[in-house]
C-alpha cells in the first residue's frame, strides 16, 4: 500500500461550471436571487496504538448546496450528486421550499458593493504526499516518543496522522464567482501515565497547513508524555478565591466566549451577555485583539466569507474596548449595520500579550490555580455565568507545586475578561485564535 491521498478529483474550473449551471437552473425556475457552493474534500487518517496500527481511513467527499430567493422568501437544498438531473432536482427542491417559506424583509444576498474584487495568493493549499506506510511509523514515533519520557507511561489511547485537502467555488447571481483550496493535517497522541494506582491520560497535538509547519513527532510525543506524568497524584485544593492562570490552548477558549458574544445571531436575538458593547469597555485595558485574514497560512484565512464578502484586517479590541461585532448579511440588516465580511465565522485572531514569558505568569501569579484541562459547558452566554469542572496546578510562590483535579471554577465573563491581570507569550500556533496564557486576578474555585 503507497497510496496517499494527496490530491483532488476536480479542478477550480469545473466547480466553477458546475455552480454557475445551478444558478441558470435557478434562474429558469423562477428565482429571484440565487447563490450556490460547490465543495470537495479529501483525506487520510491513520492511527497506531502500542505499536499496532487500529484504522487507516480514506475519505471523499463533494456536495452542492443552493439558496434561492422568490422576493423575500428563502429555499435552501443540497446534494452530493454532481449529475445534471440532480443538480435541476436540488433547484427545483429549493424552490418548492421558499415557495413555502414566510417573507422575510432581511433576507436575501450580500449587498453587491460588499462583495470581494481582490483574491491575493494566501499560501494556503500545501497538499502532504505522504503514503500510508509513512503515517503509520510517523504514528509510532509519535507514541513511542512519549513513552520513552518515562516508564510510568505504560499504556496509550493511541496517535493519530491525518491528512486533508479541500476546495470549494461560492457564486451569486451579482455576478460573484470565486473559491478557494486548502489543506489542513495534524499530528496527535494521548497517552496514560500510572504510578500507585493513580491512572492519569493527557493529550498534545499540532495541526498546520504545511507539513513543514507541524511539531516533530518527538516533540508531540514527548509533550504529551510528560504532561500524563505531571498530573500524577492530583488531590484537591481548598475552596476559595484565587488567582487564576488559564493554560494557552484554554486560552484561547476565552476569547472564543466573546466571539460568540459579539456575533451577529446572538446579538439581535438579544441571547448575548455584551448586546450594545460597541465601543463599551469590556476587557481590561491590556486587551488587545487583531483579526487578519490575509495571514499567509492562516488555519482562517481568506479573502471573502462564506457569502463572497471581502474581509479586512481590523482591529477587534483596542485597550479592552469592543472595537467590532462578527455580521454576516442577514444579522447586520437585522441590527441596521453593515456585513462585516464574517458569514461563517472569524478570521485569524491575534491576541497581543502584555510581554510576560509563560514563567513570569506563573510568578504573577504567586499562588493560585493553573487550570490546563476544563469539563463540562457550564458557560451561559446569555447572563455570561462560567462553571467548569477543571484540573491543572496549584502553585505556591511561583512555583508548581501540585497536580489537582475534581475541582470546579467559576465566574462571570463579564468580571473574567475585566480581571485579565496579563496575557502570555507562549503563543500556540494551531487554530483561528493565536493566544498566549492568561492570568486572572481572581475566580471562585471549588474543591474541599
Amino acid at each position: 500500500m503507497t497510496e496517499s491521498a494527496s490530491s483532488l478529483n476536480y479542478r477550480q474550473a469545473q466547480l466553477a461550471d458546475l455552480a454557475t449551471q445551478v444558478l441558470d437552473l435557478a434562474r429558469r425556475h423562477g428565482a429571484t436571487a440565487a447563490e450556490a457552493e460547490v465543495s470537495e474534500g479529501v483525506g487520510q487518517a491513520v492511527s497506531v496504538r502500542l505499536g499496532e496500527v487500529e484504522t487507516i481511513e480514506y475519505t471523499g467527499d463533494k456536495g452542492v448546496g443552493v439558496t434561492v430567493y422568490l422576493g423575500q422568501s428563502k429555499g435552501h437544498a443540497s446534494s452530493s450528486d454532481f449529475s445534471a438531473t440532480a443538480l435541476e432536482d436540488t433547484v427545483k427542491a429549493a424552490i418548492n421550499i421558499a415557495r413555502f417559506t414566510a417573507a422575510d424583509p432581511f433576507a436575501g444576498l450580500a449587498d453587491p458593493d460588499r462583495l470581494a474584487t481582490e483574491f491575493p495568493d494566501l499560501s494556503l493549499c500545501h497538499p502532504w504526499s505522504l503514503s500510508v506506510e509513512e503515517a503509520i511509523e510517523l504514528a509510532r514515533a509519535t507514541e513511542a516518543a512519549g513513552q520513552a519520557v518515562d516508564v510510568r507511561v505504560n499504556n496509550s489511547e493511541g496517535a493519530s496522522v491525518n491528512t486533508n485537502l479541500s476546495q470549494f467555488v461560492y457564486a451569486n447571481s451579482h455576478g460573484f464567482c470565486h473559491g478557494q483550496q486548502g489543506s489542513r493535517h495534524s499530528l496527535s497522541t494521548t497517552l496514560i501515565a500510572q504510578q500507585d494506582g493513580d491512572m492519569q491520560r493527557d493529550y498534545w497535538y499540532s495541526s498546520a497547513r504545511h507539513p513543514q509547519d507541524l511539531l516533530s513527532a518527538a516533540e508531540v510525543g514527548r509533550v504529551a508524555g510528560e504532561r500524563a506524568v505531571r498530573r500524577l497524584g492530583a488531590r484537591r485544593v481548598k475552596t476559595g478565591q484565587y488567582p487564576v492562570l488559564f493554560e494557552a490552548p484554554l486560552a484561547a477558549g476565552l476569547i472564543g466566549h466573546f466571539v460568540s458574544a459579539v456575533s451577529g445571531g446572538a446579538l439581535y436575538r438579544k441571547m448575548s451577555f455584551l448586546v450594545d458593547s460597541l465601543g463599551q469597555q469590556v476587557f481590561s485595558p491590556l486587551v488587545h485583539i487583531d483579526e487578519d485574514p490575509f495571514s499567509p497560512r492562516g488555519i482562517a484565512s481568506g479573502a471573502f466569507d462564506n457569502e463572497g464578502v471581502a474581509t479586512c484586517a481590523r482591529t477587534l479590541v483596542a485597550d479592552g474596548v469592543a472595537q467590532g461585532y462578527f455580521l454576516s448579511s442577514y444579522s447586520a440588516r437585522k441590527l441596521g449595520m453593515a456585513s462585516t465580511g464574517h458569514a461563517g465565522g472569524c478570521h485569524n485572531l491575534l491576541v497581543r500579550d502584555s510581554g510576560e514569558d509563560f514563567a513570569a505568569l506563573l510568578q504573577k501569579l504567586g499562588t493560585g490555580l493553573l487550570v490546563t484541562e476544563l469539563l463540562g459547558h457550564g458557560v451561559n452566554t446569555v447572563t455570561g455565568d462560567y462553571s467548569r469542572g477543571a484540573a491543572g496546578f496549584w502553585v505556591e510562590n511561583g512555583v508548581l507545586a501540585y497536580p489537582v483535579e475534581e475541582i470546579t471554577i467559576a465566574g462571570n465573563l463579564k468580571d473574567m475578561f475585566r480581571d485579565i491581570i496579563a496575557i502570555g507569550s507562549d503563543q500556540l500556533v494551531r487554530g483561528a485564535t493565536r493566544c498566549g496564557s492568561i492570568l486572572l486576578s481572581r475566580m471562585t474555585v471549588a474543591g474541599e
